[in-house]
């Protein structure tokens, strides 16, 4: 069986179990076939050059972890991915900040991980790169003479044309993805967008009666949609399991027959935090039946420090979550809590499983595996609702049980919320099990062996 060799902006840590559901799925491929873990270590080297890789071996499976040095993380990782591809493919033009220095350290890092990767390559390798950090890669790896099949995954939103096309090196990034054999997308409209930012540059043309294959002069490469999944068996099971410790009975004991609405995003504009507050302002304020009988659990751990929008934007979700605390609560109820800290994967899954109601409510999302993770937590005999936002990628496979909702809509939110904490029984089964049945036919394990059999198809010869 021919290896794995998987490449990623960060790498799981060597020395602990994997957490999440891609972690977990591509250590099991890994373990599979054997194979190479590469990214970076998450240190700095400073003001000098990154040092020699560091290897370690775990069974079969190698990580080979690069330093970055300060400048690299400045330009690289803080600047052109988080700072113009992030806001970029999350639609937010007003917040990307595009400087050529930081797009020349983006290609710069590419060049570096193409040059580390390069000696520890085989013949036979399959490689798969991740995400919107290494888009330029496969190009690298070409220009080095890899002939081995490379695919690549989108993990977040890819956007139409006239979003895509504002970015100044927007046509050569474009030219460079056309160098993986195939590239892969949460959702179909993702992979439409791809596919008319292509035909917009003139990059590259759909072969005719071959659905998802497209050539450039030089050669044919695939694209399509693999919405990725979670351990659903694994996950459900975390949640029947996790509802043992001390902290959560007593918490459990204080809602007594309180209604419980959880939200559970990183501290990112893209959540649609702000409007998701106000919504459930909106329905404190004009469903007062409900006081009393329901409290909100926002769990917001911060994931990026100093960069301006995101110390902006804790301000003022602080300063919302006060103003509903203070507005409303009473001296028996407190209709809101804010965590703006990390829980673990199984006090999540547990406070997942006893909530009535999850608000998944992203402006814009790749995929949002919350929303699988609530839904595979859940009790089937007394299932909670989840509010969904149109804009997830999560809405093009959940639509059949989720109530979804535009999430610029502050009234349709509350709206929303009401329908939720008063659905019957019957209907909330109903909903759970159409979105469970999903889940189960495409789990992050399906996901992963789909992708490597699609990028293992013999390829298509170009025609002239």
């Amino acid at each position: 069986m021919t290896r794995l060799v998987v490449v990623s902006n960060r790498v799981p840590d060597p020395g602990r179990p994997p957490t999440g559901g891609l972690a977990v799925a591509v250590q099991a491929a890994l373990r599979d076939r054997g194979g190479i873990w590469m990214g970076w270590s998450g240190r700095s080297s400073g003001d000098d050059e990154p040092p020699p890789m560091i290897h370690r071996k775990d069974g079969n499976i190698t990580y080979a972890l690069t330093d970055l040095s300060d400048r690299d993380l400045a330009e690289y990782y803080n600047g052109f991915a988080n700072s113009v591809l992030w806001p970029l493919c999350h639609y937010r033009t007003d917040l990307t900040d595009f400087a050529r220095r930081e797009a020349q350290g983006y290609f710069r890092v590419n060049r570096l991980f193409a040059d580390r990767l390069l000696p520890l390559i085989r013949e036979d390798d399959v490689i798969w790169v991740h995400d919107y950090h290494l888009l330029p890669l496969a190009d690298e790896l070409r220009r080095r003479g890899v002939a081995n099949r490379i695919g690549f995954f989108m993990h977040i939103p890819w956007p139409a044309p006239d979003i895509y096309l504002t970015l100044p090196p927007g046509t050569r990034l474009l030219q460079a993805m056309t160098a993986f054999d195939l590239l892969g997308f949460q959702t179909e409209n993702d992979a439409a967008n791809f596919r008319q930012c292509l035909e917009r540059g003139g990059l590259a043309a759909p072969v005719p009666g071959e659905e998802g294959l497209f050539q450039t002069p030089e050669r044919r490469f695939r694209l399509g949609a693999f919405p990725i999944g979670i351990d659903t068996a694994g996950f459900a099971r975390t949640a029947r399991n996790a509802s043992r410790s001390a902290a959560l009975r007593n918490f459990r004991t204080h809602l007594g027959a309180q209604k419980l609405l959880v939200g559970v995003d990183r501290l990112d504009y893209s959540k649609g935090l702000i409007q998701r507050l106000n919504g459930y302002r909106r329905f404190l304020e004009t469903e007062t039946e409900w006081s009393g009988r329901v409290s909100y659990l926002q769990i917001t751990p911060r994931t990026r420090s100093g960069v301006a929008e995101y110390e902006a934007l804790q301000r003022e979700v602080a300063e919302l979550a006060g103003q509903i605390a203070g507005a409303f609560g009473r001296l028996d109820w407190v209709p809101f809590r804010y965590f703006n800290r990390a829980f673990s994967r199984q006090m999540l899954a547990s406070i997942y499983r006893m909530a009535s109601v999850a608000l998944v409510t992203p402006l814009r999302d790749g995929m949002n595996l919350v929303a699988k993770e609530f839904v595979a937590a859940q009790d089937p005999d007394d299932p909670g609702v989840l509010i969904l936002s149109q804009f997830a990628g999560a809405a093009s496979e959940l639509a059949s049980g989720a109530l979804l909702v535009n999430p610029y809509d502050e009234e349709a939110i509350a709206q929303a919320i009401s329908r939720a904490v008063a659905m019957q029984p019957h209907e909330r089964r109903q909903r759970h099990d159409a979105m469970m049945a999903v889940l189960r036919g495409n789990d992050v394990f399906t996901w992963c062996s789909s992708f490597l059999d699609r990028l293992a198809a013999p390829r298509a010869a170009v025609t002239a």
